[in-house]
């Protein structure tokens, strides 16, 4: 197979041994490098043995969410601007954790960032690829109770307003697509069916 030389790029790496499941990575080069994700360009061969490129989005840490609900019925979401859509959107409070940090610590940052709020019980109830197709990228969400309110502690890139709803109205947000955010909208039907 003839090397792609693409300007800006790293070395192309040989692998034409290693198998994932019926598929043969013939090479492998990273594109684009920051401190969230990379980007590799990958020649492929195929199960039904032609041969084709791959674009992998490899991400460098964990998706964390968390479904905070109070006593009353009632969660807390968060409606932020996001920069990739140009647009606004209403999601539970999301972040990403380090992969070697228990992701429970993680969802307990992110949900006191976003919201100001900490939680005497939590619990984990999904676990989730994202966009498996083209990305690494795994998720961890969470359900906190015992909710007790604090400080926020915005990130810079955060441009958050916290709302608190019922929980039924943010399930009809999911039902009539208010709601989009693919981890809200699956932890959010998660919590429903206990419901």
């Amino acid at each position: 197979m003839k090397d792609v030389e693409i300007q800006g790029a790293g070395p192309v790496e040989r692998e034409s041994e290693e198998r994932i499941g019926g598929w043969k990575r013939l090479t492998s080069q990273v594109m684009y490098e920051n401190p969230w994700i990379q980007v590799r360009h990958e020649e492929v061969q195929r199960p039904n043995g032609s041969t084709g490129i791959y674009g992998l989005v490899q991400f460098k840490n964990q998706a964390i969410g968390v479904v905070a609900l109070d006593d009353e019925g009632n969660i807390y979401l968060v409606k932020q601007s996001r920069y990739a859509l140009d647009d606004w959107s209403i999601e539970i409070p999301e972040g990403g954790g380090p992969r070697n940090v228990d992701p429970l610590e993680s969802a307990k940052r992110e949900l006191q960032e976003e919201t100001g709020l900490f939680a005497r019980h939590w619990e984990l109830i999904l676990t989730m690829h994202l966009s498996n197709s083209v990305t690494n990228e795994l998720a961890h969400v969470f359900l906190a109770t015992g909710l007790m309110q604090g400080e926020q502690d915005l990130d810079d890139t955060e441009d958050i307003e916290v709302m608190k709803v019922p929980l039924t109205r943010a399930i009809e947000w999911v039902k009539n697509g208010t709601i989009t955010d693919s981890i809200s909208v699956a932890a959010l039907l998660r919590v429903a069916l206990d419901e």
